[in-house]
């Protein structure tokens, strides 16, 4: 494996990143807390100004570029949030970024990008697809790729999330984190579990294509087709040549729990109709693991909320239809 990222990296993440993505929200949910029977705490990161936690990750990793690589553009392939928070970054940074998506990302994320400044591709059917361009951008053109979660950068970037969490209630048993690639679940485990060797940090992602579960089920990294989700931003592949985020989530993560589609729609209207939140799928798993009964808390536990950016109508159509279920007794 490549050398290992420290906690000490995610110390000095946090002195970057801090003017430019700030310490979001954490707060009891009384609801939660009350069904439980331990106190639950939101982290609530879909409050950063693109939407998802993000925006961490993809501003450390561009701070600590030189000025001449900066100035070479930056690139990534994104299921659409990682590339929102780069086209951002690169724009306060001064930097050209190119962001390269599959067609199953979003239209709104898509354009989301756009409106930032980034140029947007679209790129095949799957985030392998958008990736194999952004390579050949990076051979061809001299772009800096910044990849979504397996550079040691957005790892560490990631990571002041955890730090945030664990310094606020320092007793969490479990900490529950959407799990993907594994940039987001391994930068919040090192954080907690250099604090706190004992809390347990939960990896939650989807049944349909949850590449990172079926690498660790298998002991190394394998392909998994990427297909539609409610969880969109959990899709894409680790990477064959994974450097990072395989070892670190098979060394910290303490368990994962995969959810169906329909309970994840039902954790994005509970966190409507409960907390007031609007979340994207991949952003309430936390809360539909917990509700659904796939996770049992044993003592204080606190939920990443990692993303809003849904598509209005989308949302919409969840909470209505999620709504009408819950009167019929569904």
């Amino acid at each position: 494996m490549a050398d290992a990222v420290t906690i000490e990296d995610v110390f000095a993440a946090r002195q970057r990143v801090a003017p430019f993505a700030g310490r979001t929200p954490l707060v009891e949910s009384a609801a939660l807390s009350k069904r439980a029977g331990h106190p639950v705490y939101l982290k609530k990161d879909h409050l950063l100004p693109t939407g998802s936690f993000k925006l961490r990750g993809a501003t450390n990793a561009i701070l600590s570029l030189s000025e001449g690589q900066r100035r070479r553009g930056v690139g990534a392939a994104s299921t659409g949030n990682h590339g929102r928070a780069l086209a951002h970054a690169a724009s306060v940074a001064g930097a050209r970024a190119v962001i390269c998506m599959s067609s199953l990302v979003p239209a709104n994320k898509v354009e989301a990008v756009k409106s930032l400044g980034a140029e947007a591709r679209i790129v095949g059917r799957s985030q392998d697809d958008a990736q194999a361009e952004i390579d050949r951008l990076v051979d061809k053109g001299g772009l800096i790729d910044i990849p979504p979660f397996d550079h040691p950068e957005v790892i560490a970037g990631q990571g002041t999330l955890g730090l945030e969490i664990i310094e606020a209630v320092p007793e969490l048993e479990a900490v529950l984190v959407p799990l993907s690639g594994g940039g987001l679940i391994s930068g919040v485990a090192l954080a907690v579990k250099a604090h706190s060797p004992a809390t347990r940090i939960i990896g939650i992602s989807m049944e349909r294509g949850a590449a990172m579960a079926a690498s660790l089920d298998a002991g190394k990294p394998v392909l998994v087709e990427e297909v539609e989700t409610l969880a969109d931003s959990l899709g894409g592949g680790i990477g064959l040549d994974n450097r990072y985020t395989f070892a670190m989530t098979k060394a910290l993560v303490d368990d994962v729990i995969l959810l169906t589609e329909r309970e994840i729609a039902e954790g994005i209207a509970y966190g409507y109709e409960a907390e007031r939140d609007v979340l994207e799928g991949a952003g309430a798993v936390g809360i539909a693991a917990l509700i659904s009964g796939r996770f049992a808390p044993r003592g204080p536990t606190a939920l990443v909320l990692s993303g809003k950016n849904i598509d209005s109508t989308v949302h919409g159509a969840i909470i209505a239809r999620t709504h009408a279920a819950f009167k019929k007794g569904a």
